[in-house]
């Protein structure tokens, strides 16, 4: 398939495809050059691509994904590794929560507060 199909079909745009190729997470198994020298990408680009948009969407960086990925192609990383792996991500996106946690409770109050404000404003007499 061309680029523009590939990009329809993950939802990422056709830079962002470029990208990934340049920094080597997708391979001579997932683009070939054709005759003219155009890319066509195969299945298994698709597949790949989505696994990347997962990856991403659990917060992985760039570094994190090319590490996974090339495990995943060699399996070099034991069973063990890869539960240490999962239970350091899981840490860091708990802390995350914290985070967000703390920033929700913070605009919440800021809400009831300046909510508060209004509501006085209107039950003052005016003059």
């Amino acid at each position: 398939m061309m680029i523009h199909e590939l990009a329809e079909q993950t939802g990422l745009s056709v830079y962002t495809i470029r990208f990934y190729e340049q920094e080597g997470l997708l391979d001579s198994r997932h683009v070939r050059r054709e005759a003219n020298n155009y890319r066509t990408y195969t299945d298994e680009a698709l597949e790949r691509l989505k696994l990347i948009k997962k990856f991403q969407g659990i917060g992985c960086s760039l570094a994190e994904m090319k590490d996974i990925l090339q495990d995943q192609d060699t399996h070099t990383r034991t069973n063990l590794e890869v539960i240490d792996w999962i239970r350091h991500k899981i840490g860091e996106i708990e802390r995350k929560k914290d985070e967000y946690d703390q920033m929700l409770g913070t605009l919440h109050r800021m809400l009831e507060y300046r909510m508060a404000l209004m509501d006085d404003s209107q039950a003052a007499p005016s003059e």
